[in-house]
């Protein structure tokens, strides 16, 4: 089990959530920080995510936009419980980890666990499939409505 990974600072590169990333990819990829980490071409894929986020990301700077505005919704405090799984014949990590915060518009606590399984080539992520409860996020945000 890993340490927890905390940090006051607005959602950017070094936030918890992009940090404990990097600590599960130590001496795998090379980068100052998560964006740094991504090769120009990487592709994400957001598996089970929510309505309205994209299901597919082509690109390093468009994954950067993507983020940029995260910390609008969501006040992360810390992340941790990092598991890493890793094949090396084939180049691909697997990383568990929970991140915590809170939700920005409504206060309340915002705790997900995640599963991300990683392709690095040519010390360089190239490819990442991301897996997240989100019925925490439904929880944080205060939706979907309650009806009636």
């Amino acid at each position: 089990m890993s340490k927890t990974v905390s940090d006051n600072a607005p959602f950017g590169a070094n936030s918890p959530f992009f940090r404990i990333i990097k600590e599960g990819l130590e001496g795998l990829a090379d980068g100052d920080d998560f964006f740094d980490l991504l090769a120009e071409d990487v592709v994400f894929e957001y598996v089970i995510s929510v309505p309205g986020y994209p299901r597919l990301v082509e690109g390093r700077q468009n994954i950067i936009d993507l983020y940029r505005g995260y910390g609008d919704y969501m006040a992360l405090s810390s992340a941790d419980n990092l598991r890493v799984h890793r094949d090396r014949e084939t180049s691909v990590v697997v990383l568990e980890y929970e991140v915590h915060g809170k939700s920005v518009q409504t206060g309340r606590p915002y705790d997900n666990r995640f599963v991300s399984i990683v392709t690095i080539n040519g010390r360089k992520l190239t490819h990442w499939r991301d897996y997240l409860d989100p019925v925490a996020v439904f929880d944080a945000a205060g939706w979907p409505q309650a009806r009636g």
